[in-house]
């Protein structure tokens, strides 16, 4: 059994202001190509393919047409399983038919402990993102109050079905103790701060984890994370994103990366360096940045001058802060000017650049709201 490992799709995230679905399409036909170059048998999702859980209709539109292209155009079978971003019941909507295609989405535990696949030499049991609550209601135990024991109680229902001449592939989406988190990723872990521990993982021959956006976050032979596609936060900039070949029948796991349209770095550079015209080369103009400056001096319209010239700026900090003397003059009070002007001028003197006709926008219908109140 040769399949793909991949999770945490997170289909209609944004990037700060910047709408992330063009290069998750991009993205998504290179995950289509490896399947192919690969030979594949079956397209492992560990969870978290919405970004959402009310997902909008754009976001469900694009993840439709992708599980169409793997499932019904290319003819390979999913194995798909609910994140803690996802809502199990909208994503699973449907999936009793699903199986006649051979997509096998799971979105209850119940399911991930009596429906184990088989496919080839390998048994997949698709445990979709869980609470110890929902193991004290399966199995009416209410002893079952934390991660460990539930989990111990999970794993040892699973393996009194396991097919002895079987491989044993656990998908699941938690996180694994001794797992490392980046800042795109959400502090939700299974049961609160409790976290799976990794021994009791050791019955199955592998485990497909999802939740955590690096592949690195986890240093286990048979128990990996895939990570996410892209990368959602200056935190992964120096990451590499891919997905895994896991042939259970050579015993191999192998990475294959991914090159998305748009790159993200976080640069540390001067303000004058960064105007330079070849400080970036021509393609990485266009990369997500997180640009950190080492000027202390107040610097007008920073934002606006940067992005003329990269236009997918995320955020500009400070190294060293600002000189606070340079900014005594602008920050003294005008009270000759309405509020709304004021809250504008503050806002530019603060972040570097002007409110956006949209800010401009919130902020007078809240001030409208506020005079309503009196």
């Amino acid at each position: 059994m040769r399949f793909m490992h991949t999770a945490d799709w997170h289909i209609g995230k944004r990037l700060n202001s910047f709408d992330l679905l063009a290069d998750q399409q991009a993205v998504f036909t290179e995950i289509r190509q490896i399947a192919q170059e690969e030979q594949v048998d079956a397209v492992v999702i560990a969870g978290d393919v919405y970004d959402r859980a009310l997902a909008n209709e754009e976001s469900v539109h694009a993840v439709n047409e992708m599980i169409q292209t793997l499932n019904l155009t290319d003819g390979l079978p999913l194995l798909v399983i609910s994140g803690n971003h996802d809502s199990p019941v909208r994503l699973g909507t449907g999936s009793p038919w699903f199986k006649a295609t051979q997509y096998y989405l799971h979105t209850t535990l119940a399911q991930a402990i009596d429906e184990p696949i088989v496919l080839g030499d390998t048994q997949f049991f698709l445990l979709p993102f869980w609470q110890p609550f929902a193991a004290r209601q399966y199995f009416g135990d209410e002893q079952l109050t934390t991660v460990p024991l539930a989990m111990t109680a999970i794993v040892q229902a699973m393996q009194a079905k396991f097919v002895p001449d079987k491989k044993h592939v656990l998908v699941a989406h938690f996180f694994a103790a001794g797992s490392s988190q980046t800042d795109s990723e959400t502090t939700s872990r299974v049961g609160g701060l409790d976290a799976v521990p990794v021994d009791l993982l050791a019955p199955f021959d592998y485990v497909a984890l999802g939740h955590l956006h690096s592949h690195q976050a986890l240093h286990e032979d048979k128990v990996r994370y895939s990570g996410s596609p892209l990368k959602f936060s200056a935190s992964e900039a120096k990451d590499t994103k891919g997905v895994w070949i896991v042939d259970t029948t050579a015993g191999t796991i192998d990475w294959r990366p991914l090159t998305p349209p748009h790159d993200l770095q976080a640069i540390t550079a001067s303000f004058a360096d960064l105007t330079k015209p070849d400080f970036l080369p021509p393609d990485q103009q266009q990369d997500y940045l997180a640009i950190t400056l080492t000027d202390t001096e107040v610097i007008p319209n920073v934002m606006q001058i940067l992005r003329s010239q990269y236009p997918h700026i995320l955020e500009i900090q400070r190294a060293h802060g600002r000189d606070r003397a340079a900014d005594t003059p602008a920050l003294t009070v005008r009270r000759h000017l309405d509020p709304l002007t004021l809250a504008a001028d503050f806002y530019t003197e603060m972040q570097e650049s002007a409110p956006t006709e949209r800010q401009k926008q919130w902020l007078a219908e809240t001030w409208a709201e506020m005079g309503a109140e009196k």
